[in-house]
């Protein structure tokens, strides 16, 4: 069977658990948020700017490029488009941290990246999507619609957030000792989904895993050379290159398998990419994070 005609088994109840999981995740991003981090990301603009630009714009498009010398099958080629429009994944800055890099500048980026994705996330899809008649005839097949889209990003993403910055605000000693808790918990229960959705249908993985494996590979290095290439020639230091590198290159891949699923019924190659780029991203992105650690670099002064 095609890889565009397969439907991967996923019931409602399971969903609304990862939408619960995935709304965890973003609960834990924002209890260790604060307003002072989007100040702090008024105090590096450049640095903010690149990275935003990278996600938002660059990304995108390098993927979409990827796609057309890939040439996957459609529904694989609109899983990578899917995954670029995804903002960052929380791992990005405990990566950050690992290798050394702006810790403050990963979490100031991740929290403004997470408001910005929900308006920006569907206009991505929608434009870079249709760039291409095979991937436009899969969009039009569901008749994706921007603004529920929007919505349900910003219940996943925007409330959260919204909830946990305030509770952050209001009950500070309470909120950072459930934090470690809520971002650890979601993100193992996250790897645990995953997981368990991939054994529930190993057939399909086993079968077109290996459609997907350069695709994904490619994909994610890419993504992450581009995060740090970006850093490097707007003449970023080291330290900031490292934390744009993981905020560009670390996708909250989970989210969009998520939006797979709700919008797109499961389609088989959006959903094995989705599937397989959050583990494989953690793989690698540890491996980027323990050479890096290696080589230690100094922290930028303060202007």
């Amino acid at each position: 069977m095609p890889i565009d005609d397969v439907v991967l088994n996923f019931n409602p109840g399971s969903l609304m658990i990862l939408n619960v999981v995935l709304a965890a995740i973003m609960l834990g991003i924002a209890l260790d948020t604060s307003v002072d981090d989007f100040r702090r990301a008024l105090t590096k603009p450049k640095a903010m700017a690149v990275g935003i630009a990278a996600q938002f714009l660059l990304l995108p498009a390098v993927t979409f490029l990827l796609t057309l010398i890939l040439s996957p099958a459609p529904s694989v080629a609109l899983g990578m488009i899917l995954v670029a429009c995804c903002p960052p994944g929380n791992i990005s800055n405990v990566l950050t941290h690992r290798a050394g890099g702006d810790v403050a500048l990963s979490v100031s980026m991740t929290a403004v990246s997470n408001v910005l994705a929900i308006f920006l996330m569907p206009l991505n899809l929608a434009f870079w999507g249709s760039r291409r008649s095979e991937t436009d005839a899969l969009l039009q097949s569901v008749n994706l619609n921007a603004l529920e889209m929007v919505v349900q990003i910003a219940l996943i993403i925007g409330v959260p957030f919204v909830v946990g910055i305030w509770a952050a605000r209001k009950f500070p000693e309470v909120a950072a000792k459930a934090q470690p808790w809520v971002k650890n918990g979601s993100l193992v229960a996250l790897l645990i989904f995953i997981v368990a959705g991939v054994s529930g249908n190993a057939s399909y993985f086993v079968d077109y895993i290996g459609v997907v494996l350069l695709a994904v590979f490619l994909h994610d290095t890419v993504a992450l050379a581009l995060g740090y290439f970006c850093g490097a020639v707007t003449g970023l230091n080291e330290y900031s290159r490292r934390a744009v590198s993981f905020e560009v290159g670390i996708r909250n891949a989970g989210l969009g398998l998520g939006l797979v699923f709700t919008f797109f019924d499961g389609l088989g190659g959006m959903a094995i990419v989705a599937g397989w780029w959050g583990i494989w991203d953690i793989v690698a992105g540890l491996a980027l994070a323990t050479v890096w650690s290696k080589r230690r670099t100094r922290k930028a002064v303060p202007a």
